[in-house]
């Protein structure tokens, strides 16, 4: 894959042929995806009635994901992202269309869902660390911010614009044909990812140089480069607390609320709008601020609202209340994201740099199977004491994070 030239230095990103194409691609892949994101929950809540299995379903596909990211890290950066990227967008659309052709047919079994769910975890083991490590690779380091807001923005106003339209076709045509659509726009990033050059093969050790480190050297390596980073951990502590808190009451709380007190796949697709407009707005907001400073005060602060915002929704099961708390949490996840999706690569080594993501990112979803298995267990109990509890662990620990760590208020 060739590197920027210095012409495009100061182009904006959308200039760059190779980008671009990604962008595009990339957008209508996550278009599709709200249709899955939409049609899988209500599929399972209609065969179970149960949000504990839609919680534990969550988590199997959190698993795999989180055991292998370390693996997809390094791969990442002795294979290629683009190839990464190739297997797992191909990977996903015949998984997707296999599901759907079985919903049609009126043959799924819950078995096979979880078979489904597994498989995608495995896959987002290594599209994640991939998608940040081709990122960079395509656009010179000046542009990267506005190239990952450009990409977080695609994702947020997909976010916004789909699952409404989504539940409107789960409602209308049924589940199967939510999921082809999301089977076809993989397409669109497949015929992106084509028209990217091949990165060029890693040169042959020299006679009597030293081999190339093992997997488990190389992985070993992307770990002590977060450990000796003060930085980078308290980092990861903040996100760790996100999305313990955050993912079970969103994924599995309002999926249930949706079915089980609103009655409407449609609810569900407009709360999912109401968050991910906030990110939008947020991820706009983000972009704009060109000289950021103190970016580990806003990350605690936002975090610390969010858990409020959980309070909140749990205070007042009322739809329009939900969707404007949504909102707001959506506006502080949107803009912490575009800022620190720009400023890790610019602070770790390209070399390191998948490895690093991947170990960022097992730190950021590790709990996530517990947070999924854990909403599962409470909306069975109390959806009011999801949201309340959710919310007052994750307003205690980034409240303590923001007073206690000198390295969390330091990140800048």
């Amino acid at each position: 894959m060739t590197e920027p030239t210095p012409g495009a230095q100061q182009r904006h990103p959308l200039f760059l042929p190779h980008f671009r194409n990604l962008w595009l691609g990339s957008t209508i892949s996550l278009l599709g995806d709200q249709f899955f994101l939409v049609a899988m929950p209500w599929l399972v809540l209609q065969l179970t009635g149960s949000s504990l299995i839609l919680g534990t379903m969550l988590m199997v596909a959190t698993i795999p994901r989180t055991a292998l990211m370390l693996v997809g890290g390094a791969v990442t950066d002795r294979v290629s992202p683009r190839r990464v990227l190739l297997f797992t967008a191909v990977s996903r659309t015949l998984l997707v269309g296999t599901v759907a052709a079985l919903v049609w047919l009126d043959a799924v079994e819950l078995w096979q869902l979880f078979v489904l769910t597994l498989a995608f975890g495995v896959a987002d083991a290594f599209s994640f660390p991939a998608g940040a490590s081709l990122v960079p690779a395509l656009v010179p380091p000046q542009q990267l911010p506005a190239a990952n807001a450009l990409l977080r923005i695609s994702t947020v106003l997909t976010q916004m614009i789909g699952p409404a339209p989504a539940g409107l076709v789960v409602k209308s045509w049924g589940i199967a044909t939510a999921l082809f659509v999301d089977a076809l726009s993989f397409v669109a990033v497949i015929a992106a990812l084509f028209r990217i050059p091949a990165s060029p093969a890693p040169p042959a050790p020299a006679a009597g140089a030293p081999p190339r480190p093992s997997m488990l050297r190389s992985i070993a390596e992307g770990l002590r480069a977060v450990r000796n980073d003060p930085v980078l951990v308290s980092l990861m502590v903040v996100f760790a607390a996100m999305n313990l808190c955050v993912a079970g009451p969103v994924g599995v709380g309002l999926a249930t609320l949706a079915k089980f007190h609103f009655s409407s796949p449609a609810a569900l697709g407009v709360l999912l709008s109401c968050f991910s407009g906030g990110t939008l707005a947020g991820a706009l907001l983000g972009g704009m601020v060109k000289k950021p400073r103190r970016r580990g005060l806003q990350l605690t602060v936002i975090s610390t609202l969010a858990g409020l915002e959980l309070i909140g929704i749990g205070l007042f099961l009322q739809i329009a209340a939900i969707g404007a708390l949504l909102a707001l949490m959506g506006l502080g996840v949107g803009f912490v994201n575009v800022q620190f999706s720009a400023w890790i690569p610019l602070r770790v080594d390209r070399a390191l740099l998948g490895r690093v993501v991947s170990v960022l990112s097992v730190c950021a979803v590790g709990l996530v199977p517990l947070s999924y298995a854990l909403a599962g267990f409470l909306a069975q109990w109390s959806l009011k004491g999801l949201f309340i509890g959710a919310g007052l662990l994750l307003a205690t620990i980034s409240g303590t994070m923001a007073l206690t760590s000198k390295a969390a208020r330091e990140i800048d």
